[in-house]
């Protein structure tokens, strides 16, 4: 190993990671709680113990250089490790501390704060990083580790991954109180398909799920109109846009309080499990590893949480996603 890179600090590398993330030295000196002369002074010194400049402008825009990006990578691997000794630190000492890193699919986003507010009441020095995203956003996240663990559905095949199902993930179809289906006996889905259907951005989970059954039961939607969260979706429905098929986490309340309607559809609600997910052989910090083995403990405690969420009777265990 060169003898410059010993000479390499972790506030150096923290500076450097800010640089990265604003790309900008005024910004990330601002993160830093430093001056921009002070910044540019931590970068050009770590650049002659690297022999190589990480950072080059073309125009206006800073960008890093191949010699930044292998930087990157390893000074990520430094701070996960120390992250993890002091995980470990504090195990040995009889007390589980240190942040989650989780991302989700925001269709899980009603449900899982309540799911770690109960891992948090059995370890309450944990503290959470949330980050929601849509179906193939998770999917990149996952292409680069960046998270300790991921909760979603439809788990890629073409992966090397580990996953465990925890929990069903109902999607139904809902529409305002005074649509004219509410007015029906039990419907079809080829019943809907005469009012215009509110769908998520390409790339949701939800919409990749219920588009392939839509079209296994030849249920074809003409109209449709193209709404970007679940939050908007939800909106849209209840006033008047369309029908919309949502998973029932996601308007639980509004369907406990009359604000919304179920519609009775003989083919709902269709079922997709809800997957917490890593890439195989990644090396877990002690936090997510009690955070995953209190979702492979708990089912009976998950269970009952779900229950707040359903609308209905206590759903079935998750099976393998479909």
């Amino acid at each position: 190993m060169r003898k410059s890179l010993m000479r390499i600090t972790l506030r150096q590398l923290q500076v450097f990671r800010a640089v990265c993330e604003s790309r900008s030295y005024s910004r990330a000196a601002e993160q830093m709680a430093l001056t921009q002369p002070a910044v540019s002074l931590q970068i050009r010194q770590l650049e002659e113990l690297i022999g190589q400049p990480l950072f080059e402008y073309v125009g206006k825009k800073l960008y890093l250089t191949e010699a930044a990006e292998a930087l990157l990578r390893a000074s990520g691997d430094i701070f996960d490790r120390l992250e993890s000794l002091d995980m470990q630190l504090s195990d040995l000492q009889g007390s589980l501390q240190g942040q989650l890193d989780l991302c989700v699919e925001s269709s899980a986003k009603y449900f899982i704060p309540h799911l770690f507010a109960a891992f948090r009441r059995r370890y309450p020095d944990v503290s959470l990083n949330l980050t929601v995203v849509n179906h193939a956003q998770a999917v990149r996240r996952l292409s680069l580790s960046r998270d300790d663990l991921l909760i979603m559905s439809q788990v890629p095949q073409d992966m090397a991954l580990e996953f465990m199902p925890f929990l069903n993930n109902p999607i139904v179809a809902v529409a305002s109180l005074e649509h004219p289906l509410c007015d029906e006996g039990e419907l079809h889905l080829q019943d809907l398909t005469a009012y215009p259907l509110l769908v998520r951005e390409k790339g949701s989970g939800t919409r990749r799920a219920c588009e392939e059954y839509c079209h296994q039961q030849r249920a074809h939607f003409p109209q449709t109109l193209e709404i970007g969260s679940l939050d908007a979706q939800r909106e849209a429905v209840a006033a008047g846009l369309g029908l919309a098929l949502l998973p029932r986490h996601a308007v639980h309340l509004e369907l406990r309080h009359g604000l919304l309607r179920e519609l009775p559809v003989a083919e709902l609600p269709l079922y997709r499990s809800w997957c917490v997910v890593h890439v195989r052989g990644k090396r877990l910090s002690p936090v997510a590893q009690a955070f995953f083995g209190f979702i492979r403990e708990e089912r009976a405690q998950i269970s009952a949480l779900a229950t707040r969420f359903s609308g209905t009777a206590r759903l079935p265990e998750a099976g393998i996603p479909t």
